[in-house]
């Protein structure tokens, strides 16, 4: 269950303080379509709660993903080139028919997105993953926290590492349009110019 807030506030609770000016300070690049791939698993709504989230928010944004259809990413070779014998067979000609469609649309990409769920192993998720990186992508990583330590070299060439659908609305609200929601962290959240000092390298 999310402790996110609710899209309907989080879009009209930017973070705005008496020291913080409302003005950000870069201007919206809405005349730009952002392209944006949620690859990972498929067995939850997450692409639908980012698919809601991106219209609440009016962000000029299009998602793309592979089939999510398990049956039909598994069957869609043998339906039309024919049943194969062995399984090796089966899966490879499904395997290279799905790839044109999640190397076309990665690349095309401006933003990668891939979710790893805590119930299965989405070992294609960590390939399309490795893809993105290797073609320079920028690349949002979406799981619970408990697996963090098994994806620590993935995040670790991740430019983003979140634990909540709505945090990548959040996050592409930022880049896009320089929007900030309320902090995380609530009243505990203190600005580090004012925790370091303007400029302070240091901690």
């Amino acid at each position: 269950c999310s402790t996110m807030m609710p899209f309907a506030a989080a879009k009209g609770a930017l973070l705005s303080t008496s020291k913080r000016p409302v003005l950000r300070a870069f201007a919206s690049s809405t005349e730009k379509v952002w392209n944006v791939y949620l690859s990972g698993e498929i067995h939850s709504d997450w692409r639908q709660v980012i698919a809601e989230g991106v219209k609440q928010h009016n962000l000029p944004v299009k998602l793309t993903s592979p089939n999510t259809s398990h049956e039909d990413s598994d069957d869609c070779g043998a339906i039309i080139l024919g049943m194969q014998h062995e399984r090796p067979n089966w899966d490879k000609i499904g395997a290279s028919m799905n790839a044109i469609r999640t190397q076309t649309l990665l690349k095309d990409a401006d933003v990668v997105v891939v979710r790893f769920g805590e119930k299965y192993r989405q070992w294609n998720a960590a390939f399309d993953a490795g893809f993105a990186s290797a073609l320079g992508k920028p690349l949002i990583t979406l799981h619970p926290p408990a697996i963090s330590h098994m994806l620590k070299e993935v995040n670790a060439g991740a430019n983003v590492v979140c634990e909540e659908p709505e945090q990548v609305v959040q996050t592409l609200a930022y880049v896009i349009n320089g929007d900030l929601p309320k902090p995380k962290d609530g009243d505990d959240f203190v600005p580090i110019a004012d925790r370091l000092g303007k400029g302070n390298p240091n901690p």
